[in-house]
């Protein structure tokens, strides 16, 4: 430990919202501690505050009480958004306050699903923001108007945004290193066995059905099919037209999809719509219909047959399965492959 510093407190206040992911709520407190212990300072300070200064249940059905309400928040220095993808604010009062609290310095900072809340304030200017790859279609969908980053942590103006419980971790460090140095920041990562602080311009890891691997580690020509596959979830591509995309023959792209995920390109590819339509039957009120249509399914059945054959329920069962308190808790979606496609 070093000796004490006498620095300025940087304070900090998490906004946390029912069905907030506990992981993330921790993952930038911990660090924060941490960095205080090491340095013998007090840097960091932080509180738990909510809309209405009422109790907050996490995705974990966990209580926290919590030290203020927004609007009493006159003054901090980081506000940091912990929420589910459906939360957002009640009341015109509360936007008041995020207002002033703008206008006189405030950094805000959005972690996973806290990002939705952020953006429906539209206070948001016109940044990129990180938005994580499971909620991305959700995000899209709702807010065409912004830029939705995969990066793992987009930093922008007076905004901070970050993907998953490990990109808030990476911004407490960063605030570690901006305010005390990278020495301090590099043992902080040390003490939780981080292996590398990951700044801005680092693209999130997303999965693949075959939990063995990721895209990054597929080769480049399966690869670049599976991103032209992610940006045509909607208009959905002819196998033949990827394959010629990529410099491929329709016969030499299904070899080589076997060989390295063990799914042929069809299948692979109708997971990925399979995935987006699940997103959006989970975190949005759209009709079932128009999720079918969105997805470019000119027929429900034909949709219908596929849902059921990913998730071994109908999109409407789904929807109705998972209730309200689940819904709006951040939950993580089950496996998204199944036997029946990996032919």
């Amino acid at each position: 430990m070093t000796g004490h510093l006498d620095v300025k407190t940087t304070h900090i206040s998490f906004l946390i919202f029912d069905g907030f992911p506990m992981a993330c709520l921790t993952s930038m407190i911990e660090p924060l501690r941490v960095a205080n212990e090491v340095s013998g300072s007090n840097t960091f300070s932080w509180q738990l505050i909510s809309e209405n200064g009422a109790p907050v249940t996490a995705s974990a059905a966990i209580t926290f009480d919590v030290a203020a309400n927004i609007s009493a928040q006159t003054k901090t220095d980081y506000l940091v958004f912990l929420a589910p993808p459906k939360a957002s604010f009640q009341n015109e009062q509360s936007l008041g306050a995020l207002r002033h609290l703008s206008r006189h310095g405030c950094v805000f900072c959005a972690v996973s699903g806290g990002v939705f809340p952020l953006a429906r304030t539209k206070l948001v200017s016109a940044v990129p923001l990180s938005v994580h790859w499971c909620y991305r279609a959700n995000f899209e969908k709702e807010f065409p108007y912004y830029l939705a980053s995969d990066q793992i942590i987009e930093v922008a103006q007076s905004f901070i945004t970050a993907s998953g419980a490990a990109g808030g971790f990476e911004v407490a460090l960063n605030l570690i290193e901006e305010r005390l140095g990278s020495n301090v920041s590099t043992e902080v990562a040390c003490w939780f066995q981080h292996p590398m602080m990951r700044k801005s311009g680092i693209r999130q890891i997303t999965p693949v059905p075959d939990a063995s691997f990721t895209k990054e580690s597929l080769p480049t020509a399966v690869s670049d099919a599976i991103a032209l596959m992610q940006s045509h979830i909607n208009d959905p591509l002819a196998i033949e037209d990827i394959a010629e995309s990529v410099g491929l023959t329709s016969r030499h792209l299904e070899r080589l999809f076997k060989s390295s995920t063990g799914h042929s390109p069809f299948a692979f590819y109708r997971t990925l719509r399979m995935k987006a339509a699940r997103q959006l039957v989970l975190y949005t009120n759209e009709k079932i219909s128009i999720i079918a249509e969105e997805l470019g399914y000119s027929q429900r059945r034909v949709f219908r047959r596929h849902y059921q054959a990913s998730f071994k329920t109908s999109p409407e069962d789904d929807r109705r399965r998972i209730n309200l308190y689940r819904v709006e808790g951040n939950i993580s979606l089950p496996s998204l492959w199944t036997d029946e496609e990996a032919g």
